[in-house]
């Protein structure tokens, strides 16, 4: 799976730990995705996956969230990408 990050985002809070946010798209696929990020500890992180402006296939989206379930190396891809813009 081809995925390119077209922007990311992360903020810290003492309260609320990372929270992090992905868009990016898929070879292949008609629609933009978003994955949004959490982790207390910036560790062990949780997500939602959500199509970015407007809804597409099903199928799709559960092709994405499989990929991101199997393929670690994927993950922490998008999880750097929104570290990478985390403020000091």
């Amino acid at each position: 799976m081809t995925v390119s990050i077209m922007d990311a985002a992360m903020t810290y809070t003492k309260e609320d730990g990372y929270v992090g946010k992905v868009q990016f798209s898929v070879e292949g696929h008609a629609h933009e995705y978003e994955i949004t990020l959490h982790s207390k500890r910036g560790t062990d992180w949780g997500y939602g996956l959500f199509f970015l402006n407007e809804s597409g296939k099903e199928e799709q989206l559960e092709q994405v969230e499989d990929e991101l379930e199997e393929n670690d190396e994927l993950f922490d891809q998008l999880v750097q990408a929104a570290k990478d813009k985390l403020a000091p």
